[in-house]
C-alpha cells in the first residue's frame, strides 16, 4: 500500500446515552417499542442510530453527529434519527466508504427487547442497504445497578466496519 492510500476497511465505535422519562416514545434502530418511558433527547433519541452514526463517522474520520446535528440548533429539534443515518451514509459515501457490517449492544433494564431483535435488525439492514446477516443486535440489562439498572437511562454501543464503496 502506498503512502496515503486507503486501506480496504476501517473500523469505528460509537456510543450514546439518554435519560429516560415517563410518557415518551422509545425508538430503537428505527423500530417503535411499546414502553412506559422513553429517552429525553433533542431528536427522537434513538440510541442505536446515534451510536451507529458516530461509529460510521468515526471510521471515516468525518467528525461526529454532534458536529453535524448540534443539539443547540433548533432546526434539529425532534429530528428523526433516520434522517441522521441518511446524512451520515451520504457523508461516508463521498469519502469512498459504505458499511460492511455492524454490531450493536443496547443497555436497557425494561422493556426487554429480545422479541423486537429481528425487527430492529431488519430495520437497520434496510436503512444501511445491507443484508441482515451483517447486522448484530444484542441487549443487556443493568442488573438493577446504576442508571441503566434503575431504569433512569438507556445506552447503546455500536461497532461498524466500513468497506470501500467500490467493493461488495
Amino acid at each position: 500500500m502506498e503512502s496515503g492510500e486507503l486501506p480496504a476497511t476501517r473500523v469505528g465505535i460509537g456510543t450514546d446515552r439518554h435519560r429516560l422519562a415517563t410518557g415518551l416514545p422509545l425508538l430503537l434502530g428505527g423500530v417503535e417499542i411499546a414502553s412506559s418511558h422513553g429517552p429525553v433527547a433533542h431528536s427522537d433519541g434513538d440510541v442505536i442510530l446515534h451510536a451507529l452514526s458516530d461509529a460510521m463517522l468515526g471510521a471515516a474520520a468525518a467528525g461526529d453527529i454532534g458536529t453535524l446535528f448540534p443539539d443547540t440548533d433548533p432546526r434539529w429539534k425532534g429530528l428523526a434519527s433516520r434522517h441522521i443515518i441518511v446524512e451520515v451514509l451520504e457523508t461516508i459515501a463521498k469519502l469512498g466508504w459504505k458499511p460492511g457490517n455492524i454490531d450493536v449492544i443496547v443497555h436497557l433494564e425494561q422493556p426487554k427487547i429480545s422479541e423486537h431483535r429481528d425487527a430492529i435488525r431488519s430495520s437497520l439492514a434496510e436503512m444501511l442497504g445491507m443484508s441482515i446477516d451483517r447486522v448484530g443486535v444484542k441487549a443487556k440489562t443493568g442488573e438493577g445497578i446504576g442508571p441503566v439498572g434503575e431504569s433512569l437511562a438507556i445506552e447503546a454501543m455500536a461497532v461498524v466496519q466500513l468497506v470501500s464503496a467500490e467493493e461488495r
